[in-house]
């Protein structure tokens, strides 16, 4: 599956404000700086999709983008802000918290969340205790490790195999995993047949409930 059109429809401040729930719906969330919109242009292909921020903090509310993929199908892709804020008030960081558990909790049309982790460092205790968090509510989610061509392929599967084994420590498996480097293109096809299979199953299963 490739993605053949990609828009931008709406930014939200919170979850009422979003499009109706009508499709199938993958958000993409990770530490300020992770490179989040490098990869969601990568994957649609439109280099400015996304705005590209030197800056963390830059996403500050809910982006939704309506896409359609070469299976004909429409969805929508998801820029959520970041969780681990750069310099921003303890006021702010909790209203984008707040937002963002209000988001996860109760869209129901969010088929899977994307997460993204640094390849390039250790495992952090902040990015586990999100994805332990999101164990806790039982969340479909896949981690997406990024920025693949700053390091060695040595170093990159080091690291990602340790933030896995530390998973393990709390998880029975690990998730779904993809690496990716928005520089060197690689890894979005993965993803997009990642994508397309939960898209079938999503159909299916609302056919099955009307």
């Amino acid at each position: 599956m490739e993605i053949i059109q990609a828009s931008y429809l709406i930014s939200s401040p919170s979850v009422e404000k979003c499009p109706p729930p009508e499709k199938a719906e993958y958000a993409f969330i990770g530490r300020s700086n992770v490179g989040k919109s490098s990869l969601i242009n990568m994957l649609c292909n439109k280099k400015e999709l996304a705005k590209v921020s030197s800056s963390p903090g830059k996403t500050q509310m809910i982006n939704h983008f309506l896409i359609t993929s070469s299976d004909k199908k429409e969805w929508y892709l998801v820029d959520l802000p970041g969780y681990g804020y750069a310099k921003r008030s303890i006021k702010q960081r909790n209203s984008w918290q707040k937002m963002i558990d209000g988001y996860l909790k109760s869209r129901e049309n969010l088929v899977n969340l994307f997460i993204l982790i640094d390849s390039r460092i250790s495992p952090q205790k902040i990015d586990l205790e999100f994805v332990n968090k999101l164990g806790a509510w039982q969340m479909p989610f896949a981690i997406v490790f990024t920025k693949a061509d700053k390091s060695t392929q040595k170093e990159t599967a080091n690291n990602v195999n340790d933030f896995l084994k530390e998973l393990l420590k709390t998880w029975e498996e690990p998730p779904p995993h993809f690496v990716t480097s928005a520089i060197k293109r690689t890894g979005s096809r993965p993803i997009l047949s990642f994508i397309s299979e939960l898209n079938t199953a999503y159909e299916k299963h609302k056919k099955d409930r009307v």
